[in-house]
């Protein structure tokens, strides 16, 4: 089944060939909406620099017709090889790596591309938890969302739900979600923004 999404990159013509530095996924018009109104973030620097310089920034479809989920896949796989300026690749988007440990106990190699990816997926998750508690006015507990969304994990024996606890918990930390307390459960409910 042919969907609607398509993966791009927006390519800088000063160099030849033009080098890809920000990857995306869109539908309609998002690949060229960049250019309209450069933003204040890496990207929309490198658009504005790219146009003072008296060129046009490429845009490339680099495949359509995807579902959003085969276009997300896509853009996250493009995103990894070849990482974000912030973790010494080439890409200015704006997916940051958080929750480092300042402090490593062992050498640990981390491949490129790899705290993007799992960005990118987390990502999808506060965005699935967020909606799920948006469609339920009175809130969701941790037990609700690990079952509607199938985040349950049976390692150790038993049925652990720490991946959306953890979810929840980074929602609250960035205010789009609140915990209220009623009939003696927490009840995590989305913030109007």
């Amino acid at each position: 089944m042919n969907g609607a999404f398509y993966v791009y990159a927006l390519k800088d013509p000063r160099t030849s060939p033009a080098k890809p530095f920000y990857i995306g996924k869109g539908v309609g018009t998002r690949a060229w909406d960049h250019l309209l109104t450069p933003d204040k973030t890496p990207k929309g620097q490198r658009i504005a620099e790219i146009a003072a310089s008296g060129h046009k920034v490429v845009v490339s479809k680099i495949c359509d017709g995807l579902t959003e989920l085969e276009a997300l896949k896509m853009e996250a796989e493009l995103i990894s090889c070849f990482g974000t300026a912030a973790a010494g690749g080439t890409l200015m988007n704006s997916v940051l790596p958080t929750g480092k440990r300042s402090k490593q106990q062992r050498h640990l190699t981390i491949p490129l591309g790899a705290p993007e990816k799992a960005q990118l997926g987390l990502a999808l998750l506060k965005d699935a938890v967020l909606e799920l508690a948006q469609a339920n006015g009175n809130g969701v507990t941790n037990a609700e969302v690990c079952h509607a969304l199938g985040l349950h994990s049976n390692y150790a024996g038993g049925s652990k739900d720490y991946l959306s606890w953890s979810v929840l918990g980074l929602l609250m930390e960035e205010g789009r979600l609140k915990r209220q307390n009623s009939r003696g459960r927490g009840y995590h409910v989305a913030q109007v923004r």
